[in-house]
């Protein structure tokens, strides 16, 4: 179980935070604005009202011992990086951070974050990605190589397991997940079968993703 600090409980910051809690990780949400912080409570495991460059705040908050740090601050590019550089030079492994636009996506590395996303974007790419294929439920650019795609099982590998599929020899993917109903379970064994109506998160180069989409 991995332990992520979301700095910033907006739209996008609030969604990141509450599907992390439920995938059943510790979250700590950090947010200014209190009625924020009041509706994100019941969802994570932790939720604390402070400003995002407090640097005195956060590492009160003990954001050293966290492994993840995702910046989701809204149109304040300047807290944005402020915070960024906080967390970077509290120790945190791995930052994600929101941007802007290319140049504040540009500072944004400089800096030291390890990824960073525009959530429109990127839910373009989602959109457009769901239109051309019917079985298509989810898809997020890792980079321009790599992407995590949740789809529907194809009705030929309905029936079969993991090991008969040898999915990482034959279609070059890993399977993370697999949901039924509304369970997830998030360690696959090999000789779990899928069900037709399993829905699989897998991630893999875009170009064997994309022969995937055709089954």
């Amino acid at each position: 179980m991995r332990q992520f600090v979301v700095i910033g409980c907006g739209r996008f910051g609030g969604s990141v935070a509450k599907s992390l809690s439920k995938l059943g990780h510790d979250v700590l949400a950090i947010d200014k604005d209190e009625k924020i912080i009041q509706n994100i409570s019941e969802h994570v495991t932790h939720a604390v009202q402070s400003s995002g460059t407090d640097e005195q705040a956060l590492h009160s908050l003990g954001i050293k011992n966290f492994d993840v740090a995702i910046i989701s601050i809204g149109t304040d590019i300047q807290t944005s990086i402020l915070a960024t550089l906080i967390v970077k030079e509290a120790g945190i492994d791995y930052i994600v951070a929101k941007a802007q636009g290319n140049l504040h996506a540009k500072v944004l590395y400089k800096i030291g974050a390890d990824r960073v996303v525009f959530p429109e974007r990127e839910m373009g790419e989602r959109v457009a990605h769901n239109l051309v294929a019917h079985n298509i439920l989810d898809y997020i650019e890792l980079s321009k190589e790599y992407s995590i795609m949740e789809l529907e099982v194809p009705k030929s590998w309905v029936g079969k397991s993991l090991i008969d599929l040898d999915l990482r020899v034959k279609h070059g993917i890993n399977v993370m997940a697999i949901k039924h109903d509304e369970e997830i379970n998030i360690s696959p064994a090999a000789d779990d079968e899928l069900d037709h109506d399993d829905v699989l998160v897998v991630i893999g180069h875009v170009k064997d993703l994309g022969k995937i989409q055709d089954l």
